[in-house]
Protein backbone atom coordinates (compact mmCIF):
# COMPACT_ATOMS: atom_id res chain seq x y z
CA UNK A 1 0.00 0.00 0.00
CA UNK A 2 0.99 3.28 -0.82
CA UNK A 3 -0.04 6.81 0.22
CA UNK A 4 -0.17 10.26 -0.69
CA UNK A 5 2.27 10.91 2.62
CA UNK A 6 4.60 7.72 2.06
CA UNK A 7 7.32 8.43 3.75
CA UNK A 8 8.45 4.58 3.45
CA UNK A 9 7.28 3.31 6.61
CA UNK A 10 5.08 1.00 6.71
CA UNK A 11 1.18 1.62 8.21
CA UNK A 12 0.30 -0.83 10.70
CA UNK A 13 -3.16 -2.03 8.85
CA UNK A 14 -5.29 -1.64 12.42
CA UNK A 15 -4.88 2.01 11.85
CA UNK A 16 -5.52 2.32 8.59
CA UNK A 17 -8.74 0.61 9.43
CA UNK A 18 -9.22 2.96 12.25
CA UNK A 19 -8.03 6.11 10.64
CA UNK A 20 -9.55 5.83 7.44
CA UNK A 21 -13.36 4.26 8.67
CA UNK A 22 -16.04 4.82 6.42
CA UNK A 23 -14.45 7.79 4.68
CA UNK A 24 -13.05 5.78 1.71
CA UNK A 25 -16.72 5.00 0.39
CA UNK A 26 -18.50 8.46 1.87
CA UNK A 27 -15.82 9.62 -0.58
CA UNK A 28 -17.49 8.03 -3.51
CA UNK A 29 -20.22 10.85 -3.97
CA UNK A 30 -17.08 13.31 -4.23
CA UNK A 31 -14.87 12.21 -7.23
CA UNK A 32 -16.90 13.87 -10.01
CA UNK A 33 -16.24 17.23 -8.20
CA UNK A 34 -13.19 16.16 -7.33
CA UNK A 35 -11.97 15.74 -10.56
CA UNK A 36 -14.07 19.39 -11.47
CA UNK A 37 -12.13 20.81 -8.85
CA UNK A 38 -8.36 19.19 -9.80
CA UNK A 39 -8.94 19.93 -13.55
CA UNK A 40 -9.77 23.83 -12.35
CA UNK A 41 -6.33 23.70 -9.94
CA UNK A 42 -3.95 22.42 -13.04
CA UNK A 43 -5.16 25.08 -15.52
CA UNK A 44 -4.77 27.61 -12.86
CA UNK A 45 -1.04 26.31 -12.42
CA UNK A 46 -0.50 26.01 -16.36
CA UNK A 47 -1.60 29.60 -16.49
CA UNK A 48 0.99 30.51 -13.68
CA UNK A 49 3.78 28.88 -15.33
CA UNK A 50 3.62 26.22 -12.92
CA UNK A 51 2.98 22.74 -15.17
CA UNK A 52 3.56 22.65 -18.90
CA UNK A 53 0.96 22.22 -21.30
CA UNK A 54 1.20 18.86 -22.35
CA UNK A 55 1.57 18.12 -18.43
CA UNK A 56 -1.84 19.84 -18.31
CA UNK A 57 -3.30 17.85 -20.89
CA UNK A 58 -2.23 14.42 -19.98
CA UNK A 59 -3.81 15.46 -16.94
CA UNK A 60 -7.02 16.91 -17.98
CA UNK A 61 -7.57 13.78 -20.43
CA UNK A 62 -6.37 11.49 -17.73
CA UNK A 63 -8.81 12.99 -14.88
CA UNK A 64 -11.62 12.82 -16.98
CA UNK A 65 -11.97 9.38 -18.08
CA UNK A 66 -11.26 8.76 -14.59
CA UNK A 67 -14.45 10.71 -13.74
CA UNK A 68 -16.72 9.28 -16.46
CA UNK A 69 -14.98 5.29 -15.90
CA UNK A 70 -16.18 5.98 -11.83
CA UNK A 71 -19.34 7.76 -12.71
CA UNK A 72 -20.00 4.12 -15.20
CA UNK A 73 -18.96 1.90 -12.05
CA UNK A 74 -15.29 0.22 -13.90
CA UNK A 75 -13.47 1.48 -10.74
CA UNK A 76 -14.46 2.21 -6.70
CA UNK A 77 -12.57 3.67 -4.19
CA UNK A 78 -11.00 0.78 -1.56
CA UNK A 79 -9.61 1.11 1.42
CA UNK A 80 -6.22 0.88 0.76
CA UNK A 81 -6.53 3.93 -0.83
CA UNK A 82 -7.20 5.46 2.54
CA UNK A 83 -9.65 8.10 0.82
CA UNK A 84 -10.77 9.78 -2.71
CA UNK A 85 -8.03 12.14 -3.24
CA UNK A 86 -5.55 9.34 -2.80
CA UNK A 87 -7.73 7.16 -5.35
CA UNK A 88 -7.87 9.66 -7.82
CA UNK A 89 -4.15 10.94 -7.97
CA UNK A 90 -2.34 7.24 -7.82
CA UNK A 91 -4.92 6.32 -10.37
CA UNK A 92 -4.03 9.38 -12.89
CA UNK A 93 -0.43 8.53 -11.90
CA UNK A 94 -0.59 5.03 -13.25
CA UNK A 95 -2.36 6.15 -16.22
CA UNK A 96 0.21 9.13 -17.27
CA UNK A 97 2.82 8.71 -15.55
CA UNK A 98 4.82 11.78 -13.89
CA UNK A 99 2.80 13.99 -14.90
CA UNK A 100 0.15 12.54 -12.48
CA UNK A 101 2.17 13.87 -9.61
CA UNK A 102 2.50 17.32 -10.57
CA UNK A 103 -1.02 18.07 -9.64
CA UNK A 104 -0.90 18.40 -5.95
CA UNK A 105 1.50 21.05 -6.42
CA UNK A 106 -0.13 24.45 -4.39
CA UNK A 107 -3.34 22.50 -2.64
CA UNK A 108 -3.30 20.27 0.60
CA UNK A 109 -5.90 17.58 0.88
CA UNK A 110 -7.18 19.41 2.98
CA UNK A 111 -8.53 22.17 0.92
CA UNK A 112 -8.66 19.63 -1.93
CA UNK A 113 -11.46 17.85 -0.02
CA UNK A 114 -13.11 20.88 0.99
CA UNK A 115 -13.18 22.22 -2.47
CA UNK A 116 -14.79 19.19 -3.83
CA UNK A 117 -17.40 18.61 -0.93
CA UNK A 118 -18.37 22.45 -0.73
CA UNK A 119 -19.01 21.80 -4.65
CA UNK A 120 -21.22 18.69 -3.78
CA UNK A 121 -23.20 20.56 -1.35
CA UNK A 122 -23.93 23.22 -3.74
CA UNK A 123 -25.74 20.93 -5.90
CA UNK A 124 -27.79 19.58 -2.65
CA UNK A 125 -28.96 22.77 -1.52
CA UNK A 126 -30.58 23.08 -5.13
CA UNK A 127 -31.23 19.43 -5.74
CA UNK A 128 -33.36 19.64 -1.55
CA UNK A 129 -34.94 22.93 -2.39
CA UNK A 130 -36.46 21.90 -5.36
CA UNK A 131 -37.43 18.79 -3.49
CA UNK A 132 -39.01 20.52 -1.05
CA UNK A 133 -40.64 22.83 -3.28
CA UNK A 134 -42.39 19.53 -5.02
CA UNK A 135 -43.51 18.91 -2.49
CA UNK A 136 -45.57 21.89 -1.61
CA UNK A 137 -46.75 21.60 -5.14
CA UNK A 138 -48.09 18.29 -4.28
CA UNK A 139 -49.78 19.65 -1.87
CA UNK A 140 -51.51 22.54 -3.97
CA UNK A 141 -52.61 19.77 -6.14
CA UNK A 142 -54.27 18.40 -3.18
CA UNK A 143 -55.96 21.57 -2.03
CA UNK A 144 -57.36 22.43 -5.48
CA UNK A 145 -58.40 18.08 -5.64
CA UNK A 146 -60.05 18.71 -2.11
CA UNK A 147 -61.19 22.35 -2.80
CA UNK A 148 -64.94 21.91 -1.21
CA UNK A 149 -63.88 19.35 1.90
CA UNK A 150 -64.04 21.00 5.14
CA UNK A 151 -62.17 19.99 8.05
CA UNK A 152 -62.02 20.97 11.78
CA UNK A 153 -59.45 22.65 13.38
CA UNK A 154 -57.76 21.78 16.24
CA UNK A 155 -56.43 23.21 19.60
CA UNK A 156 -55.35 20.85 22.05
CA UNK A 157 -56.38 18.33 20.08
CA UNK A 158 -59.97 19.19 20.48
CA UNK A 159 -62.14 20.67 17.58
CA UNK A 160 -61.59 24.11 17.95
CA UNK A 161 -62.51 26.33 14.37
CA UNK A 162 -63.62 25.31 11.34
CA UNK A 163 -60.70 24.53 8.29
CA UNK A 164 -60.77 22.78 5.25
CA UNK A 165 -58.06 21.18 3.36
CA UNK A 166 -57.27 23.92 1.44
CA UNK A 167 -56.16 25.51 4.61
CA UNK A 168 -54.57 22.89 6.38
CA UNK A 169 -52.47 21.51 3.29
CA UNK A 170 -51.83 25.35 2.44
CA UNK A 171 -49.98 26.00 5.83
CA UNK A 172 -47.67 23.17 5.42
CA UNK A 173 -46.84 24.02 1.87
CA UNK A 174 -45.95 27.52 2.98
CA UNK A 175 -43.86 26.24 5.70
CA UNK A 176 -42.53 23.61 3.29
CA UNK A 177 -41.77 26.38 0.67
CA UNK A 178 -39.70 28.69 3.87
CA UNK A 179 -37.83 25.53 4.64
CA UNK A 180 -36.60 25.54 0.40
CA UNK A 181 -35.49 28.95 1.38
CA UNK A 182 -33.79 28.35 4.28
CA UNK A 183 -31.74 25.60 2.41
CA UNK A 184 -30.80 28.07 -0.61
CA UNK A 185 -29.64 30.68 1.77
CA UNK A 186 -26.99 27.87 3.08
CA UNK A 187 -24.96 29.23 0.36
CA UNK A 188 -23.58 31.93 1.76
CA UNK A 189 -21.17 29.78 3.54
CA UNK A 190 -21.00 27.16 1.30
CA UNK A 191 -20.19 29.29 -1.77
CA UNK A 192 -16.54 30.28 -0.43
CA UNK A 193 -13.78 28.51 -2.33
CA UNK A 194 -11.19 27.50 -0.16
CA UNK A 195 -9.00 25.85 -2.88
CA UNK A 196 -5.15 27.39 -2.63
CA UNK A 197 -5.58 27.55 1.32
CA UNK A 198 -3.50 24.36 1.39
CA UNK A 199 -3.54 22.85 4.86
CA UNK A 200 -4.52 26.11 6.72
CA UNK A 201 -1.98 28.35 5.38
CA UNK A 202 -1.56 29.13 1.87
CA UNK A 203 1.32 27.89 -0.15
CA UNK A 204 4.39 29.92 0.57
CA UNK A 205 6.92 30.82 -2.51
CA UNK A 206 4.13 29.58 -5.49
CA UNK A 207 2.32 32.28 -7.66
CA UNK A 208 -1.12 30.34 -7.22
CA UNK A 209 -4.30 32.32 -8.73
CA UNK A 210 -7.01 31.32 -6.13
CA UNK A 211 -9.14 33.99 -8.11
CA UNK A 212 -8.77 32.09 -11.41
CA UNK A 213 -10.09 28.60 -9.33
CA UNK A 214 -12.90 30.41 -8.09
CA UNK A 215 -14.02 31.53 -11.45
CA UNK A 216 -13.83 28.50 -13.24
CA UNK A 217 -15.45 26.43 -9.95
CA UNK A 218 -17.85 29.20 -9.91
CA UNK A 219 -18.05 29.64 -6.13
CA UNK A 220 -19.15 33.36 -5.21
CA UNK A 221 -15.76 34.42 -3.54
CA UNK A 222 -12.62 33.27 -2.19
CA UNK A 223 -12.49 32.16 1.12
CA UNK A 224 -10.28 34.96 3.20
CA UNK A 225 -7.82 34.79 4.52
CA UNK A 226 -6.51 31.50 4.28
CA UNK A 227 -6.42 30.56 8.09
CA UNK A 228 -10.22 31.04 8.05
CA UNK A 229 -10.55 27.66 5.87
CA UNK A 230 -10.27 25.46 8.95
CA UNK A 231 -11.97 27.52 11.76
CA UNK A 232 -14.73 27.13 9.02
CA UNK A 233 -15.23 23.53 8.58
CA UNK A 234 -18.12 22.42 9.86
CA UNK A 235 -20.35 25.80 10.27
CA UNK A 236 -21.51 25.25 6.57
CA UNK A 237 -22.16 21.56 7.27
CA UNK A 238 -24.42 22.46 10.32
CA UNK A 239 -26.05 25.57 8.88
CA UNK A 240 -27.19 22.82 5.89
CA UNK A 241 -28.12 20.14 8.99
CA UNK A 242 -30.30 22.67 10.80
CA UNK A 243 -31.98 23.34 8.01
CA UNK A 244 -32.65 19.99 6.80
CA UNK A 245 -33.81 19.35 10.86
CA UNK A 246 -36.43 22.01 10.15
CA UNK A 247 -37.66 20.63 6.78
CA UNK A 248 -38.12 17.23 8.28
CA UNK A 249 -39.80 18.39 10.97
CA UNK A 250 -42.15 19.80 9.03
CA UNK A 251 -42.51 16.85 7.22
CA UNK A 252 -42.83 14.93 9.86
CA UNK A 253 -45.88 16.97 11.62
CA UNK A 254 -47.58 16.75 8.09
CA UNK A 255 -47.18 12.61 8.55
CA UNK A 256 -48.33 12.70 12.07
CA UNK A 257 -51.50 14.30 10.73
CA UNK A 258 -51.98 11.97 8.19
CA UNK A 259 -51.88 8.95 10.35
CA UNK A 260 -54.51 10.70 12.78
CA UNK A 261 -56.73 11.61 9.72
CA UNK A 262 -56.34 7.63 8.53
CA UNK A 263 -57.03 6.22 11.70
CA UNK A 264 -60.31 4.26 11.44
CA UNK A 265 -61.58 6.23 14.21
CA UNK A 266 -61.39 9.50 12.42
CA UNK A 267 -61.19 7.83 8.75
CA UNK A 268 -60.89 11.59 7.16
CA UNK A 269 -58.76 9.86 4.64
CA UNK A 270 -57.64 6.91 2.71
CA UNK A 271 -54.04 5.38 1.40
CA UNK A 272 -53.61 3.48 -1.72
CA UNK A 273 -52.28 -0.09 -1.42
CA UNK A 274 -49.38 1.01 -2.88
CA UNK A 275 -48.55 3.04 -0.16
CA UNK A 276 -49.42 0.98 3.31
CA UNK A 277 -48.05 -2.35 4.06
CA UNK A 278 -49.82 -5.48 5.47
CA UNK A 279 -49.16 -7.30 8.81
CA UNK A 280 -47.76 -10.97 9.09
CA UNK A 281 -50.63 -11.96 11.53
CA UNK A 282 -53.61 -9.77 10.83
CA UNK A 283 -55.08 -10.16 7.58
CA UNK A 284 -56.96 -6.79 7.60
CA UNK A 285 -54.25 -4.41 8.22
CA UNK A 286 -52.92 -1.78 6.14
CA UNK A 287 -49.87 0.28 7.87
CA UNK A 288 -49.47 3.18 6.82
CA UNK A 289 -45.41 2.84 7.75
CA UNK A 290 -44.34 5.60 5.41
CA UNK A 291 -45.44 8.11 7.36
CA UNK A 292 -44.82 6.71 10.20
CA UNK A 293 -40.96 6.72 9.04
CA UNK A 294 -40.87 10.22 8.22
CA UNK A 295 -42.29 11.16 11.49
CA UNK A 296 -39.50 8.85 12.80
CA UNK A 297 -36.65 10.09 10.90
CA UNK A 298 -37.67 13.88 11.72
CA UNK A 299 -35.60 12.90 15.12
CA UNK A 300 -33.13 11.08 12.81
CA UNK A 301 -32.45 14.28 11.00
CA UNK A 302 -31.59 16.32 14.40
CA UNK A 303 -29.50 13.77 16.22
CA UNK A 304 -27.18 14.21 12.71
CA UNK A 305 -27.06 18.30 13.43
CA UNK A 306 -26.37 17.41 17.38
CA UNK A 307 -23.32 15.58 16.09
CA UNK A 308 -22.15 17.52 13.36
CA UNK A 309 -22.21 20.37 16.14
CA UNK A 310 -20.33 18.50 18.51
CA UNK A 311 -17.44 17.01 16.57
CA UNK A 312 -16.10 20.59 15.84
CA UNK A 313 -17.09 22.18 19.19
CA UNK A 314 -13.85 23.17 21.18
CA UNK A 315 -11.20 22.45 18.62
CA UNK A 316 -8.16 24.58 18.03
CA UNK A 317 -7.31 26.28 14.74
CA UNK A 318 -5.86 24.35 11.93
CA UNK A 319 -6.68 21.50 10.48
CA UNK A 320 -7.76 18.47 12.83
CA UNK A 321 -8.99 14.61 11.68
CA UNK A 322 -11.50 14.82 13.64
CA UNK A 323 -13.00 16.99 10.84
CA UNK A 324 -13.36 13.93 8.67
CA UNK A 325 -15.82 12.81 10.80
CA UNK A 326 -18.56 15.52 9.66
CA UNK A 327 -19.12 13.48 6.41
CA UNK A 328 -20.95 10.22 8.31
CA UNK A 329 -24.08 13.00 9.55
CA UNK A 330 -23.65 15.12 7.37
CA UNK A 331 -24.36 12.49 4.16
CA UNK A 332 -26.99 10.73 6.39
CA UNK A 333 -29.01 13.31 6.72
CA UNK A 334 -28.75 14.62 2.88
CA UNK A 335 -29.69 11.05 2.09
CA UNK A 336 -32.71 10.68 4.69
CA UNK A 337 -34.30 14.32 3.55
CA UNK A 338 -33.57 13.46 -0.22
CA UNK A 339 -35.20 9.99 -0.45
CA UNK A 340 -38.21 11.59 1.58
CA UNK A 341 -38.75 14.66 -1.03
CA UNK A 342 -38.65 11.52 -3.37
CA UNK A 343 -41.17 9.87 -2.53
CA UNK A 344 -43.87 12.32 -0.38
CA UNK A 345 -45.01 14.24 -3.71
CA UNK A 346 -45.96 10.74 -4.91
CA UNK A 347 -47.54 9.97 -1.48
CA UNK A 348 -49.77 13.20 -1.42
CA UNK A 349 -51.00 12.37 -5.04
CA UNK A 350 -52.16 9.23 -4.05
CA UNK A 351 -54.22 10.35 -1.10
CA UNK A 352 -58.46 11.37 -0.84
CA UNK A 353 -60.04 12.57 1.42
CA UNK A 354 -63.23 10.92 2.68
CA UNK A 355 -66.25 14.24 3.27
CA UNK A 356 -68.92 11.63 4.14
CA UNK A 357 -66.47 10.99 7.24
CA UNK A 358 -65.72 14.04 8.65
CA UNK A 359 -68.22 15.41 10.88
CA UNK A 360 -67.75 18.90 12.29
CA UNK A 361 -68.98 19.74 16.18
CA UNK A 362 -72.05 22.29 16.30
CA UNK A 363 -70.29 24.36 18.51
CA UNK A 364 -66.79 24.90 16.19
CA UNK A 365 -68.92 28.16 14.94
CA UNK A 366 -68.59 29.37 18.62
CA UNK A 367 -65.60 32.19 17.92
CA UNK A 368 -67.60 32.89 14.68
CA UNK A 369 -70.80 33.58 16.50
CA UNK A 370 -69.31 35.98 19.33
CA UNK A 371 -67.45 37.96 16.55
CA UNK A 372 -71.31 38.24 14.42
CA UNK A 373 -72.32 39.59 18.00
CA UNK A 374 -69.80 41.91 18.43
CA UNK A 375 -70.64 43.18 14.83
CA UNK A 376 -74.16 43.45 14.97
CA UNK A 377 -74.25 44.98 18.59
CA UNK A 378 -71.38 46.96 19.25
CA UNK A 379 -70.91 44.46 22.70
CA UNK A 380 -67.08 44.30 24.03
CA UNK A 381 -65.66 40.66 22.74
CA UNK A 382 -65.75 39.60 26.34
CA UNK A 383 -69.44 40.13 26.34
CA UNK A 384 -70.19 38.53 23.48
CA UNK A 385 -67.90 35.24 24.35
CA UNK A 386 -70.45 35.26 27.85
CA UNK A 387 -72.96 35.53 25.87
CA UNK A 388 -72.01 32.48 23.60
CA UNK A 389 -70.58 30.49 26.59
CA UNK A 390 -74.04 30.60 28.50
CA UNK A 391 -75.74 29.62 24.94
CA UNK A 392 -73.78 26.48 24.98
CA UNK A 393 -74.01 25.81 28.26
CA UNK A 394 -77.62 25.58 28.57
CA UNK A 395 -77.83 23.32 24.99
CA UNK A 396 -75.40 20.57 26.47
Amino acid sequence: MSFLWDKGKPLDERVLRYTAGEDYALDERLVAYDVRASIAHAEMLHAQGLLSREDLDAIRSGLTALGEEHARGEWHIELSDEDGQTALEKRLTARIGPAGGRVHLGRSRNDQVLTALRLYLLDVVEELAAGAAAVAEALGRLAAREANTVLPGYTHMQQAMPSSVPLWAGGFASEIRDDAEGLRLVRRRISKCPLGSAAGYGTPGLPIDREATRAALGFDVVHEPVTAVQLSRGKAEAQLLFEISLLMQDLGRLAADVLLFYTQEFAFLELPDAFTTGSSIMPQKRNPDVFELIRGRSATAQACLVEALAIYAKLPSGYQRDLQLLKVPLFRAIDIARQTLDLLPHAIDAMRFRPERIRLDPAIHAAEAANALVVSEGIPFREAYRRIAEQLNRKS
